[in-house]
């Protein structure tokens, strides 16, 4: 595993460096991550906490990398010998991956001594903001394509290897069912796929050649691509020709994949085209710059896909191609065990944090098993699930809801303990089918691509309580100083 310590912000170590010299180096703080509210978000998948915990586990300073910083003439060497016997002793908390989560809740939570967790924010935020906002995007593709065969096909046009790589990973949690990626395939343990490119047709005699040479080559898996040339003249009729002469030996078909063109006029003719040479069962593959707008335009217009190659907006999230997460101080840990909870205030009300240590719960429905609302509470707090339970909008206090029979599900929970980890890593495909579940228990009108319904997200009357007094205290004390 590459050593990743050195990713990080220079602005990190000046930080630190100035922890040690105002001897604040052990003081215990608490972070939280999470993203703001955007109009292009309306939910996310968490993603990337394997890769984050595997980080901060094996944080270390190497002769070389302080060779390197000594070399920068920016740190004495009290302070780079601190950093070389530094490794990662605090707790870390998050919500489990492929967990559905909204804006403002923390995703994950570092409590630790301040050297180590102002240290692991610059990585964090690269590890959790792509995979989160990878795993969203291939969500909602997903959730377009009801059900029919999703592959990511975006290595190619990802942003260097990294993103190409736990890219694929991502997408898999948001529910694609394989990748092009034939390394993330080995790394990740999930189905690989691809057939040929138009390069294989183009570099035969004829269409015709091309497709049969695939034929013989793989005649259990024959998907052949049809619009190098014609897809209507030539491409669909040479591939049922090819078609034939698999079943003449005893073979069947996958079908066909087209890359080009108006693909609801082309796949509807397609269709009817397999269908009368005796081809029903045929797949028909759709590929070439699409997303979940229009995997659903095309579902509207009766396109006859059954299986979507999403390469391109998926893999950069093209529309979004940032989620904006965002690591804030909540708390300073004292040495009573207490928290001084802390809060950053901003004219602008989206940008001021929730104070304290905090954990998120999740409202069901007790009979539809639907998710109803979440709650941002204060860690040590309990809900009496015998009852009725009321929240209240953050900001707009008159909008309440009650709620008389429910169930509470707690998502927080806690991964590394003093620096060792205490939770099971669950294999990819066990994320998978936990995204899976996830998404099922929320309504439609949360998922729908155009205009969602916003999903309650609220503070505990608790947490609310302290919010307010803090900032009208930072108020009367602005109003003192003017």
């Amino acid at each position: 595993m590459r050593n990743l310590t050195l990713m990080t912000d220079l602005y990190q170590l000046t930080m630190m460096n100035g922890y040690l010299k105002n001897d604040k180096h052990e003081e215990r703080v608490i972070f939280d991550l999470f993203f703001r509210q955007n109009e292009l978000i309306t939910y996310s998948l968490a993603a990337g906490l394997e890769q984050a915990i595997d980080y901060i586990l094996n944080l270390k300073f190497t002769e070389d990398d302080i060779e390197y910083l000594r070399g920068l003439k920016l740190f004495n060497e009290d302070f780079l010998k601190y950093l070389s016997n530094l490794k990662f002793t605090g707790d870390v908390y998050s919500v489990p991956e492929g967990t559905m989560v909204f804006p403002g809740e923390p995703i994950l939570t570092v409590c630790a001594p301040i050297m180590e967790a102002q240290l692991v924010e610059t990585a964090l935020l690269n590890i959790i903001n792509h995979q989160t906002l990878i795993a969203s995007k291939a969500a909602k593709v997903c959730y377009s394509a009801k059900g029919d065969t999703v592959m990511e096909f975006g290595l190619r046009r990802a942003q260097g290897p990294d993103a190409g790589i736990y890219g694929a990973r991502a997408a898999i949690i948001g529910g694609c069912n394989s990748t092009s990626n034939v390394l993330a395939g080995k790394m990740f343990d999930v189905p690989i796929s691809g057939t040929h490119a138009h390069s294989w047709v183009m570099s035969f005699p004829t269409e015709y050649d091309a497709f049969k040479a695939y034929s013989e080559v793989y005649p259990d898996a024959t998907l052949l691509l049809v619009d190098t040339y014609d897809t209507l003249k030539s491409g669909i009729p040479n591939a049922i020709k090819v078609f034939d002469e698999l079943r003449a030996k005893g073979k069947k078909p996958i079908g066909i994949r087209l890359d080009s063109g108006d693909l609801a006029y082309l796949t509807k003719k397609a269709r009817q085209m397999l269908d009368d040479a005796g081809y029903p069962d045929a797949i028909i593959c759709a590929s070439g710059d699409l997303d979940e707008k229009l995997v659903q335009s095309l579902k509207i217009q009766g396109a006859k896909i059954n299986s979507w190659g999403i390469g391109t907006k998926l893999i950069t999230s093209a529309d979004m191609p940032a989620l904006g997460g965002v690591y804030k101080l909540a708390g300073v840990v004292n040495s009573d065990g207490t928290v001084t909870p802390k809060i950053k205030v901003s004219e602008t009300s989206a940008k001021i944090t929730n104070p304290g240590f905090k954990k998120v719960v999740r409202i069901y429905d007790e009979k539809t098993g639907k998710a109803e609302a979440d709650l941002i509470m204060l860690k040590d707090e309990v809900i009496d699930e015998t009852k009725p339970l009321t929240i209240t909008h953050p900001l707009e206090n008159w909008k309440k809801i009650t709620f008389t029979k429910y169930k509470i599900k707690q998502l927080t929970t806690q991964i590394v303990k003093g620096g060792e980890l205490v939770y099971k890593m669950p294999a990819l495909k066990e994320i998978k089918a936990y995204a899976k579940g996830e998404m099922e228990s929320f309504w439609d009108e949360y998922l729908r691509i155009d205009k969602p319904h916003i999903y309650k997200v609220d503070l505990s009357d608790e947490l609310l309580a302290l919010k307010t007094s803090m900032l009208d205290n930072i108020r009367k004390g602005k109003e003192k100083i003017d």
